[in-house]
């Protein structure tokens, strides 16, 4: 039952709230004249590139409205409160991403083409609240890396521009779920928390597969992918000791992390293994994360058998 008069405390994931509200922006503070500094094969490379990142700020939209009342529920009132500013950002970093295709002339890669993706954020919606976001933290922080390499690398450009603001709303939403992490994990059991650890281990691997579809496009637009893979992995550990997991293990969990990305560099994969949805039957539910995402236009464009 949530109630009508909740608990409110006066807590960092207010103060977050409050930051948030002060920062926010929209398309329309866009100078969308601003350059490309692209070149139509580059464009192109980038395009298929942000298709991850573009289908992680959807899904994180979508899953935000799905945790938000198990929070309420849970009478984590500050914790709801912030969430609606989160979910704020991410319909807008949505829209931006979205125009931004349209200016670079690209769309996003299919289903088909990336079938990982289905697979990464099909695994971000299992679980409850804790899960979900650990799920976020992993995923906000292969967005904080992306947009800071062209932050920094193009700053006076139309994406390194709007990579600028949205790493400033992707810093409260690391500082959110840094937060609750680390207050909600040290009341879970040793069982729960290697799952959580199993499911760090999953999301990388995924990653790698990821980077197998998209090496040629790193090349294309000067990114090294390699070296994007060992420093997503480095802070994903550094955040995973941060917020207590490896100290809430037990003992015989506590060895080396278990993801190793391979040292060569893979050759692209010309023909991409298709997603087959034969023999799949049709869901009943109408409104679980799943079901939500499949009737995205990213999802919608995926030509499916």
């Amino acid at each position: 039952m949530i109630k009508v008069f909740p608990r409110f405390d006066e807590d960092l994931l207010v103060r977050l709230f409050h930051k948030g509200v002060k920062a926010q922006w929209s398309t329309a503070d866009v100078d969308w004249n601003d350059p490309i500094q692209f070149s139509p094969s580059q464009s192109l490379a980038l395009a298929r590139m942000l298709t991850p990142v573009y289908l992680g700020e959807q899904s994180a939209m979508i899953g935000a409205s799905v945790v938000l009342p198990q929070m309420a529920n849970a009478g984590e009132t500050s914790a709801q409160l912030y969430l609606s500013s989160f979910l704020m950002d991410e319909a807008r970093h949505f829209e931006v991403l979205t125009n931004l295709y349209r200016r670079l002339g690209a769309e996003p890669l299919t289903i088909r083409q990336m079938p990982e993706m289905l697979r990464y954020h099909n695994r971000l919606r299992k679980g409850d609240r804790l899960d979900w976001v650990w799920g976020i933290l992993i995923s906000d922080i292969f967005a904080k890396n992306f947009y800071t390499l062209y932050a920094k690398a193009q700053p006076e450009a139309l994406f390194g521009k709007l990579s600028g603001r949205i790493l400033r709303d992707e810093s409260r939403h690391q500082a959110f779920a840094e937060y609750y992490l680390k207050r909600s994990i040290p009341q879970v059991s040793g069982e729960r928390v290697q799952a959580l650890m199993g499911m760090k281990d999953e999301l990388l691997g995924i990653m790698e597969s990821m980077y197998q579809r998209l090496y040629a496009d790193a090349e294309e637009v000067g990114m090294d992918g390699r070296a994007f893979l060992d420093r997503l992995r480095t802070d994903i550990e550094t955040k995973a000791r941060r917020i207590g997991l490896y100290d809430a293990l037990p003992p015989s969990g506590r060895g080396p992390a278990s993801v190793r990305f391979s040292t060569s560099s893979p050759e692209p994969s010309a023909n991409p293994t298709p997603l087959s949805f034969r023999g799949l039957k049709s869901s009943r539910c109408s409104t679980c994360f799943l079901a939500l995402l499949c009737q995205t236009p990213l999802f919608q464009r995926a030509q499916c058998v």
